[in-house]
């Protein structure tokens, strides 16, 4: 399957380990599907950045959940709690990924009535 970036890409960014490249190829290849979905047309450095922070994000090694917009942290018998945006370890668009794409704040970016090939 076609993807954007490559794992050696993601390997510069953050230090993958030997067991996390399979992971990794099949995340670069669901972001490719993705970005495809919302801008094909996008230049291919874009689509590569973009792949890359799809990633990262949904590789990211923290005890504080992506997308976490409440927590709390606490001690001597108390848990931690919090309250996602976004699901944990998934894949997605932020609004600079968009605008990167070219199709970030514009009104009727996709035109449901013209042919893809036109």
């Amino acid at each position: 399957m076609m993807t954007y970036a490559t794992c050696d890409d993601i390997d510069v960014r953050r230090n993958l380990q030997d067991d996390e490249r399979d992971r990794c190829q099949a995340l670069l290849e669901d972001a490719a599907v993705i970005i495809d979905a919302y801008n094909k047309k996008a230049p291919d450095e874009a689509k590569k950045l973009v792949s890359c922070n799809m990633v990262l994000r949904a590789m990211a090694d923290t005890d504080i959940p992506i997308g976490a917009t409440q927590g709390s942290v606490s001690a001597l018998g108390y848990s931690q709690s919090w309250s996602n945006s976004n699901g944990s370890s998934e894949l997605y668009l932020t609004k600079i990924d968009k605008k990167i794409l070219g199709a970030g704040n514009k009104i009727g970016f996709l035109n449901c009535f013209k042919a893809e090939g036109s």
